[in-house]
């Protein structure tokens, strides 16, 4: 119960969904927790919530000074950072062909779910060089594992994160910092919606919602709780010889399709496919 006690984590994009998750089953486990988020009032109200274990600092992960404060003031009020959860992202815009692709938020994607990992990554692992080791966690996607036809620009930021995370995983080992991917798949988020053009987005996020839970081999769906069991389980002791891996917390959805053979059959003469 107390896999974390007398530990200090950061844990960006904090304020809700996977992040606020995350940061609750670390305070379940005895750390004290500092949450990171551009949504001061949702942030102040999850710190509140979660209790007297929470900080809260607004940090905009885009900006590589604010990330370096904001593991500087953890430093300074707590006296060191244990685990470093790089969890904030954003989506970018879900255009029907690539051919439609503008790439007006290219920048503002990759600026926060890759720069905002690397500057994270760094600037815990200096602290944690110094106190002899530590473990940082990075929040990629199966959208950085598998191929898609949407939001390429988001896959190609995941992808990102999970190349410069293995790559940080060989270069920290010698120092006791290990850095470790959580790859999340088809749990429900506001991110999906946040992705939508224009229209309902909400129900438009609903439909790819159960086409995803059709190609899912776990037919429950994921939640921000099984997120927060895999960020513990890397965060803790037992897994202190595990680095540089990316663990997909999906179902099951990149091991392989679930269809059988006469499923395929009927899509494949099916006039029209659901």
């Amino acid at each position: 119960m107390n896999e974390l006690s007398g530990r200090i984590a950061v844990v960006t994009g904090g304020a809700a969904g996977l992040g606020r998750g995350v940061a609750e089953r670390f305070v379940g486990a005895g750390a004290r927790v500092v949450i990171a988020d551009v949504d001061q009032v949702a942030g102040e109200g999850t710190a509140a919530a979660l209790g007297d274990a929470v900080v809260f600092r607004r940090t905009d992960v885009a900006e590589p000074d604010q990330v370096r404060d904001l593991v500087q003031s953890t430093v300074d009020t707590f006296g060191g950072v244990d685990v470093m959860v790089n969890n904030a992202g954003v989506s970018g815009t879900m255009h029907a062909r690539f051919l439609d692709e503008d790439f007006t938020d290219f920048s503002e994607v990759m600026s926060v779910n890759l720069l905002g990992v690397m500057a994270g990554t760094q600037q815990a692992a200096r602290h944690m060089v110094e106190r002899g080791g530590g473990s940082i966690i990075n929040v990629t996607s199966i959208g950085g594992i598998a191929a898609g036809r949407s939001v390429i620009s988001y896959r190609a930021s995941k992808a990102g994160v999970i190349q410069m995370s293995k790559s940080v995983a060989i270069d920290l080992a010698e120092h006791g910092v290990r850095v470790n991917c959580i790859a999340p798949g088809n749990i429900p988020t506001g991110l999906l919606a946040g992705a939508m053009a224009d229209g309902d987005a909400d129900g438009r996020a609903a439909v790819i919602r159960s086409v995803m839970g059709v190609s899912r081999p776990l037919k429950r769906e994921g939640a921000a709780s099984d997120v927060a069991e895999a960020a513990l389980y890397l965060a803790g002791d037992g897994s202190a010889y595990v680095t540089g891996v990316v663990l997909p917390v999906d179902g099951g959805t990149t091991a392989g399709t679930p269809f059988k053979s006469e499923d395929l059959i009927k899509l494949a003469t099916a006039e029209t496919v659901p």
